[in-house]
């Protein structure tokens, strides 16, 4: 995804990939997928790919970067990111392995769209052996846990119209992968593209079609085709990198005239931060780079589908912090060169409050604990420290996810939590949402991001985790809530 989330993938072998990193946090874009051009009938439509021109796409009120501007009215870079980023519709990440629950996670995205009259942009970021173990390594536990996993995906998209980007580099990159785990994916994906047109026939499915400066178009219409895509809508490219949209325009017909231009099939490109091009090979949060085409679906080209933000723009890469987590400074340099939104439908900032205790719905960051993590919260820890801590873990064979809910119980306020226990075994953390969680050794602290910072009397949060394990997951006994322990229950 290409960085929740690291995407970015530079031309040859050099730079890494991508994978705009992710797990169990949803974050959102939609976008109502438009009529099919014969539907439309007009001049305009047949311009326009398979989604009309006006096709409005889904805004997520509980971003992060919305709660980020919920969150600070008073800091000098707020306006322009409210305005030129958390105004606009962006991806959501469907990162977390939790196959119990991602029905009703999807079904929530899609109920929310479908009654504001858009159309969610759901990235589906779950295959195994993810960006190859880097820094959004993780994913389901093998192909047959991936399968059921889209199955139960796909059940909650519901009839309305939706687009699924599945699967971000799971295609361009598979220099991890013997052959035949290369066709296995590959037959998996193609499985995944006709399970979901089975459970809504008003989705599109994209595949991963890596970009200009990864694969030859020749090669990488090969894999598509092993992939299913002649089953799908198309292919997507640019996911979380930063190459110029000509070029990527260029290379989407490439593409598509080496696939022989069937009709059915069109791109999607990634203009979240490809305003300035890339900074030479660097994909891992370069500096100076800017957003680029507002999304939409008015692209004049008739094998383009849409211009969209699958890379929510200021979500690390896992340099700048972990991979997926919202940094302000990376938004605002991104936004303020930019062009003010030049439409009306695009240009209004959501309105709700961000949300105290739930764990974001896009890409979670899925790399190791960033080496320099932004300031978790503005005000250092005050107030008593009585808590309970509730500590749920989902396994399954080497690998676990966590979700923790801090609860003060004492009677005043917290303002600023640093939580902190110890593994018993030879747990090894790999990702967290809603918190930044650094281990050195078998010790651990989870840290607020700010917006959760503050916990009333009787008032909780949750934050999130993925691990691994190798002999011994016994979950931890104790738990310290800035220094003083804490009840387990």
């Amino acid at each position: 995804m290409h960085t929740p989330d690291p995407h970015r993938r530079t031309a040859v072998p050099p730079a890494r990939p991508t994978r705009r990193a992710a797990a169990l946090a949803l974050a959102a874009v939609t976008a109502a997928v438009g009529l099919v051009a014969a539907a439309q009938g007009g001049a305009d439509a047949a311009v326009q790919g398979s989604l009309a021109a006006d096709t409005q796409f889904y805004k997520d009120p509980t971003s992060q970067a919305v709660r980020w501007v919920a969150a600070n009215p008073g800091d000098s870079r707020t306006p322009v990111i409210s305005k030129r980023i958390a105004s606009q519709p962006q991806g959501i990440w469907v990162a977390n392995y939790r196959p119990d629950t991602v029905t009703s996670d999807v079904r929530t995205i899609t109920s929310a769209a479908a009654q504001a009259g858009q159309v969610p942009v759901l990235v589906a970021y779950m295959i195994p052996n993810r960006d190859c173990g880097g820094a959004s390594a993780g994913g389901a536990p093998d192909l047959a846990s991936y399968d059921a996993w889209v199955g139960k995906f796909a059940a909650g998209l519901g009839s309305s119209r939706s687009i699924v980007v599945l699967e971000p580099d799971s295609i361009a990159l598979t220099t991890c992968l013997s052959a035949q785990q290369q066709n296995d994916r590959f037959a998996s994906l193609a499985r995944a593209v006709n399970t979901i047109h089975a459970a809504s026939p008003n989705a599109k499915v994209y595949l991963d079609g890596g970009h200009s400066t990864w694969n030859s178009p020749s090669e990488q219409a090969n894999r598509l085709r092993s992939a299913g895509v002649l089953n799908s809508n198309g292919f997507f490219t640019n996911v979380s990198n930063f190459n110029a949209t000509s070029n990527e325009v260029s290379f989407a017909h490439g593409v598509l005239n080496a696939l022989g231009n069937p009709g059915n099939l069109h791109a999607v490109i990634d203009t979240s931060r490809n305003g300035n091009g890339p900074a030479g090979s660097a994909w891992c949060d370069p500096s100076g780079r800017k957003i680029g085409n507002y999304p939409t679906a008015a692209t004049n080209d008739s094998g383009i589908d849409a211009y969209l933000w699958i890379k929510p723009p200021g979500e690390a890469d896992g340099c700048a912090a972990a991979a997926g987590t919202f940094v302000p400074d990376i938004a605002y340099q991104l936004a303020v060169n930019a062009a003010d939104p030049s439409t009306p439908p695009t240009s209004q900032p959501p309105t709700s409050q961000p949300p105290t205790s739930q764990p974001p719905t896009s890409q979670p960051p899925t790399s190791q604990p960033p080496s320099s993590p932004p300031p978790a919260s503005s005000q250092p820890p005050t107030g008593n420290a009585s808590c309970s801590i509730a500590y749920r873990a989902n396994s399954w064979t080497g690998g676990f996810t966590a979700d923790v809910t801090v609860k003060n119980t004492g009677s005043s306020a917290i303002s600023g939590w640093k939580l902190a226990w110890t593994f018993p075994g030879d747990q090894k953390i790999t990702s967290a949402w809603n918190a930044t969680v650094t281990q050195n050794g078998t010790a651990v602290t989870a840290t607020d991001l700010g917006y959760n910072g503050t916990l009333a009397a009787g008032a909780s949060t949750s934050f999130g985790l993925q691990a691994t394990y190798g002999s011994n997951n016994t979950a931890p006994s104790a738990f310290t809530l800035n220094g003083a322990a804490c009840t387990t229950s």
